[in-house]
């Protein structure tokens, strides 16, 4: 019933993540087997924006309580992401229009705008996207109005279920890991947008390749911006044929340098400070438009 072979792994960790979480409410924990957990959490955000655009089963049912899983997990009821990704960032790719803009509030890429950005773009995400979407679905598809009710119903019997069950662990078990996930998500789009060329056709987003192995795929994202609906399992192949056509330095090797390098080594060493191609598309563009035109 898997539309993609491929997808027996997504299976897998839908498995062991529901595993290590059981486990951990009825056994106990220990940091190392936390900060696994906590991997597994972040691994739901993506498979969660994977089957956004392309459902893992070719049985409706099976993808419905599989909505119903990753809504548990990644904290946020799933049909937000139609709105706000599928139709919004996919048709703008962060430029004017995207509800989720990388340079709404400022230009700059530091340890500031990097934690600020969640909050600030979930805000926009919700009050542009998600309520004008779940409104347009009350007046024109009352069923799917209803069964994207249904996913915000099963986060909150899940939740409050365990907070009576235990508060304490639910807090660590429950709430802790929804915001892991949900903030990588942030994090994620961020990174992959911040500071690089949003009117240009290859060098829009920013590619991480040491996280496909354990994401997905998810780091080939100049290629999935040009094929949304590409299933994860094909991206390698289909980056190798625009790879060429790339900026270099839009392809980091290593998720944590990056992050590192820019977010804490900046503060102190200057070379370090990411430059925006954007800005500086700007600033070509407007010498440009100041050059007199020459009279023949």
């Amino acid at each position: 019933m898997l539309k993609y072979k491929a997808d027996i792994r997504t299976v897998g960790y839908i498995i062991i993540t529901t595993g290590l979480f059981a486990y951990q409410w009825m056994y106990g924990t220990n940091w190392w087997l936390y900060l696994i957990f906590l991997h597994f959490e972040v691994a739901v955000s993506v498979i969660t924006h994977n089957h956004n655009h392309l459902n893992i089963w070719t049985w409706r049912p099976l993808n419905v309580l599989t909505d119903w899983w990753l809504t548990v997990f990644y904290g946020v009821p799933v049909f937000t992401w139609i709105p706000t990704h599928n139709r919004n960032h996919h048709r703008f790719v962060n430029k004017e229009g995207d509800s989720s803009l990388t340079y709404r509030k400022t230009e700059e890429n530091n340890l500031l705008s990097v934690l600020t950005y969640p909050s600030m773009s979930g805000f926009y995400q919700m009050t542009h996207s998600v309520f004008p979407y779940m409104a347009e679905l009350r007046k024109k598809d009352r069923a799917k109005f209803f069964e994207n009710w249904a996913q915000v119903f099963v986060l909150i019997i899940w939740v409050v279920a365990f907070l009576i069950l235990d508060w304490k662990k639910a807090i660590y078990m429950v709430i802790i890991p929804q915001q892991v996930s949900a903030f990588a998500v942030f994090v994620f789009n961020y990174v992959q947008h911040v500071h690089v060329d949003e009117e240009s056709k290859y060098n829009h987003s920013r590619n991480f390749m040491g996280v496909n192995l354990f994401l997905f795929n998810n780091g080939y994202h100049t290629m999935h911006h040009e094929k949304a609906v590409l299933h994860w399992s094909e991206l390698p192949e289909a980056h190798k044929k625009i790879e060429h056509l790339i900026a270099p330095h839009l392809t980091e090797q290593s998720f944590w340098w990056y992050m590192i390098r820019t977010y804490v080594l900046s503060i102190f060493m200057p070379k370090y400070r990411s430059q925006s191609m954007r800005l500086e598309r700007i600033r070509r563009e407007q010498e440009n438009a100041s050059v007199p035109t020459s009279v023949a």
